[in-house]
């Protein structure tokens, strides 16, 4: 299966990188997962564990009002835009926004309150050394100035791995910041075929999308957990949209065989797109 996933990566235009990892055996396949990429939306999760960051220290209020004015808004993603002017909602509430919706206002009332050098602090002591935020959500003349916020497959998957161990922050803020994410509901990559399944999966995951920009991360709970990063600049955001659908289809299959084939069970949950038999095999992930 690792050199089938690698051709499909391969074969699409643009800056490409991948990451697996099983959550219990820890094996990995891996691909360009260092290489830095615009990150879109998926800086959040970052801005996130900085906001819950100021929450265990006490510094932050998740019940704290904020006003949300029209000068706030921002386009595209997210619902607060298109609410009425002066709407009041919890510090919580925006970090719940910024993520299952992807929320830019939300994302940019965050890091107004934090600052980009807090929140950068944070990603700094927590040990990411490639993941930069420069800018807020759809900062155009940032932008074109070609000021970017920057991540990696490697460091956001590192950060998932932290939630699941519970340690990023603490476990009790990892535990909500999955929750949080379990809840996404921009769900047409890693989801895709998944969501299909007579016994679909619980995915927490965050996307990110802007013009030939396309990722999705997360964690796949299967009978063995795994987490998966897909990061694409510059590619067919389509074609590589369904790739990714694929491939996490793929390991689903093949890694809740194995498990299932370990307890001595067939594994009825997986079957090919095109309604034949088990969909994939291939070497161990």
């Amino acid at each position: 299966m690792r050199d089938e996933i690698i051709r499909k990566l391969e074969r699409l235009p643009g800056k490409i990188s991948f990451l697996y990892e099983n959550l219990e055996t820890g094996d990995v396949i891996s691909y360009h997962e260092k290489e830095p990429v615009m990150a879109a939306s998926v800086i959040k999760l970052f801005v996130m564990a900085a906001i819950f960051e100021r929450m265990e220290q006490g510094l932050l209020d998740p019940e704290k009002i904020f006003s949300i004015k029209r000068e706030d808004c921002v386009p595209s993603c997210g619902a607060l835009t298109y609410l009425h002017d002066g709407i009041l909602v919890t510090a919580m509430d925006l970090v719940t926004l910024m993520i299952i919706f992807s929320d830019n206002t939300a994302a940019n009332v965050l890091i107004d309150y934090l600052g980009m050098e807090q929140i950068n602090g944070t990603i700094k002591a927590l040990g990411f050394e490639q993941t930069l935020l420069q800018r807020k959500m759809y900062d155009v003349l940032r932008s074109r100035r070609g000021i970017q916020n920057y991540i990696t497959a490697f460091e956001t998957g590192r950060l998932f791995k932290m939630m699941y161990d519970g340690t990023l922050i603490s476990r009790q803020a990892s535990d909500k910041m999955i929750s949080i994410l379990k809840n996404q509901q921009l769900c047409s990559k890693i989801p895709f075929y998944l969501q299909a399944l007579p016994e679909e999966p619980e995915i927490a995951h965050k996307t990110g999308e802007d013009t030939g920009i396309t990722h999705d991360a997360g964690i796949i709970y299967g009978k063995k957990p795994f987490l998966v990063c897909f990061c694409g600049n510059e590619t067919d955001t389509p074609a590589f949209e369904r790739v990714m659908a694929e491939i996490s289809l793929d390991l689903y299959c093949e890694v809740n065989k194995e498990a299932s084939e370990n307890e001595g069970n067939r594994n009825e949950n997986c079957k090919d797109r095109n309604g034949g038999g088990q969909h994939s095999a291939g070497d161990t992930v």
